[in-house]
C-alpha cells in the first residue's frame, strides 16, 4: 500500500531543520548582542580615562589671567587646513583681487615697484640671527685643524 510514515518522516524532518535553523539564528543573535554590550562596557571605560586625561589638563583656571582675545584680530583669510572648495575658492579669488588692486593703487608702489616689492618682505621677514665669525690668522687666512704627527695605517 503505501508508506505512510513516510510523510510523518519527512514533516518530522523538515520540522527538525527549521527548529536547527531557529537555535542556530538564537545563538548568533545572542553571540551580537553579548559583543555589542562588551563593545559599549569597553567604550565607556575608554571615554572615562580620556575624561581624566582630559581633567588632568584642565586649563580653565589659567583663563583668567590671560588678556582677551578680539575676533578682530584673526585674518581674513580662511584656515590653510580647511579643504579648499568651490565657495571657498571663490572667496580667496575676491578677497586676493581686492588686496592686488590696493597694492597696485598705493603710492609708493606706484612710485617704485621693485622697492616697495622689496621693503615688503625685508619687513616680513624674521629677523636673521648672525652666526659668529671663524677665527683667522694673522695673515687673514682660515685655520686649519691639522692633526701633526700621527700616521695612520690601515692594517687588515
Amino acid at each position: 500500500m503505501g508508506k505512510p510514515s513516510k510523510g510523518s518522516e519527512a514533516a518530522s524532518k523538515s520540522d527538525k531543520k527549521f527548529e536547527k535553523k531557529l537555535q542556530f539564528y538564537t545563538k548568533v543573535k545572542d553571540t551580537l548582542t553579548s559583543l555589542s554590550v562588551q563593545k559599549e562596557i569597553g567604550k565607556k571605560k575608554k571615554i572615562r580615562s580620556r575624561q581624566k586625561k582630559l581633567k588632568a589638563y584642565d586649563l580653565s583656571t589659567l583663563s583668567e589671567f590671560l588678556p582677551e582675545f578680539n575676533a578682530s584680530q584673526k585674518s581674513a583669510l580662511p584656515a590653510p587646513d580647511l579643504k579648499m572648495n568651490c565657495k571657498r575658492r571663490q572667496e580667496l579669488v575676491l578677497t586676493e583681487g581686492d588686496r592686488l588692486n590696493k597694492v597696485l593703487d598705493h603710492p609708493a608702489f606706484q612710485a617704485d615697484p621693485m622697492g616697495s616689492i622689496f621693503q615688503h618682505l625685508q619687513s616680513q621677514q624674521p629677523p636673521v640671527e648672525e652666526k659668529p665669525k671663524k677665527k683667522t690668522n694673522i695673515n687673514g687666512s682660515k685655520k686649519r685643524n691639522r692633526k701633526k704627527g700621527k700616521a695612520v695605517s690601515m692594517e687588515m
